[in-house]
């Protein structure tokens, strides 16, 4: 790649290559295999997942057979990891999603594909604020007797995140890990103790009895359970970061699928085992998110379960962190490519952050937060708002959005490899990018079918095709935003997807 003739220096030092210079790329060299890990498995906030998500599926589905969904949707995810990954290894875009997309299908597609990023990980990252400013005024008030609305721990944390947003992705990825590597330690200790202090019905494996996935709850339980998964497709963002993606990214996506399947089937299974196969659902519906608190409580004592509190409040934390950590980078490599005004596309001059796209992020999430605050009619530590409302919406939706970018990419992976020859020579990626784009079609299919159950809705409740319908729009807003772009500014269409390739490109034709 050609670089800035006025700043030898920096190709000198192996630095940023780029003519329009550092502020349109990332910093490189911020991250090895260890902070890109902890960077994307932050996302999945597992301890989030296994005291809020797993307890929801059993008592909202009534399948026991949890654990082996995780082992099901984790083939599945390595099967898109596979392509995904290849796709990694040429193309190097913090646009990632978008980026592949606009390679395989077009920049028009790959406009679609940005805004319905773009709105999904907004999504995912905003609706974390509603649980996490409930659990801290429930918090508050236990152990420190404060009455505080859920609101106001929701816009410090996020003024918190925005302010480590400016920060050096070096120094995020320290403060993802120690909070990530707290929280995995503090739930393994838990499968421990239930495993070694099993239910009446001893160390049961019928969890994992393919006859346990039967009913109507299934393609449901499928939407919860893969929604426990995003997060590992977060990875390709931060390739210009990395020292040598075409090596960590792939390594890190594999790293992430697998530990989490292994992780969170262990943990479900754990979690069947501690109340009995029998007895999961019921008590599930009876202690809802209260259920793993209620199961270290009898096992491990009362200062555990408030330590396990407390860190459920920093894991959801770090969930928040990792995904502005994205949305900013996502809204980087638009505005670098004119597919948001400019601004984005410049990163601050100390940290190499996308300081813009940073702000952004901050700014739409303190607003919406506001929203939900002013339209909260309920008395404090009710959890309709934030948790019914604001975090199951949002969550709901952002989930669908990145099922679709996902299912998008797999086809993007056959079509980019097809024509460019190279179909002999991939055949078994496209193979299984083409497995995993249907299952995650039939995954799509389910999320939508079921959008009234996954967000507590009534079956004639309007939000049962408003929420989707918002991801929807999105993608239609981008594809005609490409087709604009298309007719009256070619030069930018023709830009989608390439990063800093444009850059070398204009420069090449300017001279």
């Amino acid at each position: 790649m050609t670089t800035d003739s006025s700043s030898p220096s920096t190709a000198a030092a192996g630095g940023i290559s780029t003519f329009k210079g550092q502020e349109r790329a990332l910093r490189a060299d911020r991250l090895g295999t260890g902070g890109l890990l902890l960077s994307v498995l932050a996302a999945t906030a597992p301890l989030m997942v296994v005291a809020g998500v797993m307890p929801t599926t059993f008592a909202v589905m009534g399948i026991v057979g949890q654990p082996l969904l995780f082992v099901v949707l984790g083939v599945v995810l390595i099967l898109f990891s596979i392509g995904y990954a290849e796709m990694s290894r040429h193309v190097h875009n913090a646009g990632a999603f978008y980026a592949y997309i606009s390679r395989g299908l077009g920049g028009t597609a790959g406009a679609g594909a940005a805004l319905v990023a773009l709105v999904a990980y907004n999504a995912l990252q905003i609706g974390i604020y509603g649980i996490f400013g409930f659990e801290v005024s429930g918090l508050l008030a236990t152990y420190a007797e404060i009455e505080v609305a859920w609101w106001i721990p929701a816009l410090v944390a996020a003024l918190a995140v925005g302010l480590l947003g400016w920060l050096k992705i070096d120094v995020n990825a320290r403060v993802l890990g120690v909070l990530l590597v707290i929280e995995v330690l503090l739930v393994v200790v838990f499968d421990v103790a239930a495993l070694a202090d099993p239910g009446k019905e001893g160390l049961s494996l019928h969890a994992f009895n393919p006859d346990t996935l039967t009913g109507a709850g299934v393609g449901t339980a499928l939407c919860f359970c893969i929604a426990a998964f995003l997060g590992f497709e977060q990875a390709p963002v931060y390739a210009e970061e990395t020292s040598r993606p075409h090596v960590l990214v792939p390594r890190v996506m594999f790293l992430a699928v697998g530990g989490v399947a292994v992780f969170f089937a262990l943990s479900s299974w754990a979690l069947t085992v501690a109340t009995g196969p029998s007895a999961i659902v019921g008590t599930s519906q009876k202690q809802s998110a209260g259920l793993l608190f209620f199961l270290t409580e009898s096992r491990l004592g009362g200062t555990f379960t408030d330590v396990l509190h407390v860190l459920f409040v920093t894991g959801m934390f770090a969930a928040l962190l990792s995904f502005h950590n994205v949305v900013a980078r996502y809204a980087f490599a638009m505005g670098r490519e004119g597919l948001l005004p400019a601004a984005f596309g410049r990163t601050s001059g100390t940290s190499g952050a996308p300081g813009t796209g940073s702000l952004l992020q901050t700014v739409v999430a303190v607003v919406v937060v506001i929203a939900f605050a002013v339209a909260d009619d309920k008395p404090v530590g009710d959890p309709t708002a934030p948790v019914l409302h604001l975090f199951t919406w949002f969550g709901n939706i952002g989930a669908l959005g990145v099922i679709v970018l996902m299912a998008a990419a797999s086809l993007s992976v056959v079509v980019f490899f097809v024509r460019r020859g190279a179909a002999g020579a991939q055949a078994w990626r496209l193979v299984t990018s083409a497995l995993a784009g249907i299952a995650l079609l039939v995954i799509a299919g389910y999320t939508v079918k079921d959008f009234e159950v996954l967000v507590g809705a009534g079956p004639d409740s309007s939000l049962s095709w408003v929420l989707p319908g918002t991801i929807g729009l999105a993608l239609v807003a981008g594809l005609v935003l490409g087709l604009v772009l298309r007719a009256r500014a070619p030069e930018k269409h023709a830009r989608i997807g390439l990063g800093n390739e444009a850059f070398q490109l204009e420069k090449a034709a300017s001279s």
